[in-house]
């Protein structure tokens, strides 16, 4: 790519962090677009595909080539970015969106540097100079009731998710919204019931959900169709809507997320 802002470019003063090696591309359009959905970082209609990496005296344009996952069951995402030189760094999607505002970094360092700290720092050694007053005992203090043991509650068995892509069987249950922080609204998801890992022995889930992808959306899904698809799975908990319809809430907890289904087969 060509630099086409030169005067944005600072690449002496950045602070790179490559990936660690391959990462994740976007498979098409569509796929990119959902990406930028879940991140924030999408502007209406449109894919963006340019975005300002900023610093407290320069401000430079990069585009999103891709993410890697991180967390036990790979649910987290970390961006990589290209620099109009070359560069590939990685970044939170969170601290991305945030450089987008007009009103980021724009605090005068010189305002910083300039704060009288001594006052503060006199106020710490002043509090720890004071003595402490000394406990006050109480006249025949009462003795204590020992507390009732609680009865220990059973711990439900551990289920080891696989971490590569596997073959799904599931019933859809109900369609529901969840609240994204990132781009601040609701997201439309499909809550599946009865989910099984088709392998040996095949891992019985319950309840999953997904979102509710344009792939999904062309099968015109309705409670109760039954349902066979590939797809990797994370323990990731399905947040409420904010301010919903009680049809797209959920009457209890859905700790599985079904990323990426492909292959799709509806019964």
């Amino acid at each position: 790519m060509a630099i086409e802002h030169e005067q944005l470019e600072r690449s002496s003063l950045t602070r790179y962090v490559p990936p660690k090696g391959d990462f994740i591309g976007f498979r098409d359009e569509d796929h990119y677009k959902e990406k930028l959905k879940e991140w924030g970082l999408s502007a209406g209609k449109g894919a963006k595909r340019e975005f300002l990496f900023k610093e407290r005296n320069y401000q430079r344009v990069v585009t999103i080539k891709g993410f890697e996952t991180y967390g036990k069951s790979e649910e987290f995402n970390t961006l990589v970015i290209e620099f109009q030189d070359g560069n590939l760094c990685c970044i939170h999607p969170a601290f991305l969106k945030e450089m987008q505002a007009s009103s980021f970094g724009k605090e005068s360092m010189l305002q910083v540097e300039e704060k009288d700290f001594s006052t503060a720092e006199q106020g710490t050694e002043t509090e720890a100079q004071e003595e402490k007053p000394e406990p006050k005992l109480e006249a025949n203090p009462e003795p204590k009731k020992p507390k009732a043991a609680k009865p220990k509650k059973e711990k439900e068995p551990k289920i080891e998710l696989p971490a590569d892509k596997v073959h799904f069987t599931a019933c859809v249950k109900q369609f529901a919204l969840t609240y994204n922080p990132f781009n601040e609204e609701n997201d439309e998801v499909v809550v599946l019931e009865n989910v099984v890992i088709v392998q040996e022995p095949p891992i019985e889930l319950g309840l999953a959900w997904c979102s509710h992808s344009k792939t999904l959306k062309k099968f015109e899904l309705q409670p109760g169709d039954t349902l066979e698809f590939d797809g990797k799975v994370a323990k990731k908990k399905l947040a409420k809507g904010k301010d919903v319809e009680e049809e797209f809430i959920v009457d209890t907890a859905v700790l599985y997320k079904v990323n990426n289904p492909s292959k799709i087969v509806k019964g």
